[in-house]
């Protein structure tokens, strides 16, 4: 047997912050991942937004910029082709951008399964064709026959669309459900399934409902996560799209609340626990003011704490 290649911990190829991203502080480069959450909670409209702003080089959300944009790569397995050209048209209108330059191939085949080998060795010719920067799979479930619970069954899966990231070079999205009545715990946790859709991902996004907001929450496995970001579909002029919601645009009319009331109607709005970190972000709150606060909450029984962050009391 021969001696397996090594390299010294100092020659180990280093890339530049520009190139390390697909999609800035949401995507890494050449990454794989998951984009999960509830059912109705965009998880096919972010997917494909994404997909419009790697194909054009246009910010994903209008905020999160592309520098690499390159071919994508799209099978969109649970909606009608009309229905996936109507929300590609109107993402592509709230860009900017004419739909007829958009470099988006959408694969047509009725029926395409990962646990198949012809069908994994069709998926690879057809990566290895367009060679495109950005794969998107959605949703998972309609991609296999499997037993989803199971890591044994799970894990083949995973590890060829890793083979496919590594050896073409292309970024993976694989659109997956969350678990029915997991929206008090980690986001990551509430994935449908196996412990190894949420151990495989390099960048995950998942989308959850926050009273009548969605709420984007970012995980990357090589970088800091940004806070979490309120998201609305808006229709401008006919076009449909994710828009990222700013914090004066979602104030209410009327006099403005008090810290602890911000802090407590946030806390109700909220489907599930809130770290402190993401109640900061969310109140714009300091640290030990927002300590102080939550702590008198929970004395007066108005707050719940727990071991995955602060609930609103019963």
């Amino acid at each position: 047997m021969s001696v397996l290649p090594v390299v010294p911990a100092h020659q180990l190829a280093s890339r530049p912050e520009e190139q390390r991203w697909l999609v800035e502080s949401l995507w890494a480069d050449e990454a794989v991942g998951i984009v999960g959450g509830e059912p109705k909670c965009c998880k096919s409209f972010l997917a494909l937004d994404m997909a419009v702003s790697v194909a054009t080089g246009k910010p994903c959300l209008r905020r999160f910029a592309v520098t690499r944009p390159g071919p994508v790569l799209l099978y969109a397995a649970e909606d009608a082709s009309h229905v996936v050209r109507e929300r590609l048209d109107g993402i592509c209108r709230a860009v900017g951008i004419g739909f007829d330059k958009l470099d988006v191939q959408v694969i047509t085949v009725p029926v395409l399964r990962l646990d198949l080998e012809d069908d994994r060795a069709r998926i690879e010719e057809t990566v290895a064709a367009y060679q495109p920067r950005l794969l998107v799979l959605d949703p998972f479930v309609r991609l296999h026959r499997i037993d989803e619970n199971v890591s044994g069954e799970v894990a083949p899966l995973l590890a060829y669309l890793r083979e496919l990231q590594r050896r073409y070079h292309s970024a993976v999205v694989l659109v997956h459900h969350a678990r029915k009545g997991a929206a008090r715990v980690r986001a990551g946790q509430a994935l449908r399934g196996s412990s190894e859709f949420h151990a495989w991902g390099d960048s995950n996004l998942y989308m959850r409902r926050v009273g009548e907001q969605l709420a984007l929450t970012v995980e990357q496995r090589a970088a800091a996560s940004i806070p979490r970001i309120a998201l609305e579909l808006a229709s401008v002029d006919d076009a449909l799209a994710l828009a990222v919601v700013e914090p004066a645009a979602s104030a209410a009319s009327g006099p403005a609340p008090s810290a602890k009331q911000l802090v407590e109607r946030v806390l109700a709005e909220s489907s599930g626990p809130l770290t402190l970190r993401e109640l900061r972000s969310t109140c714009r709150i300091r640290t030990a003011t927002l300590s102080q606060l939550l702590g008198e909450l929970v004395a007066q029984g108005r707050a719940q704490r727990t071991a995955a962050g602060f609930l609103a009391a019963p």
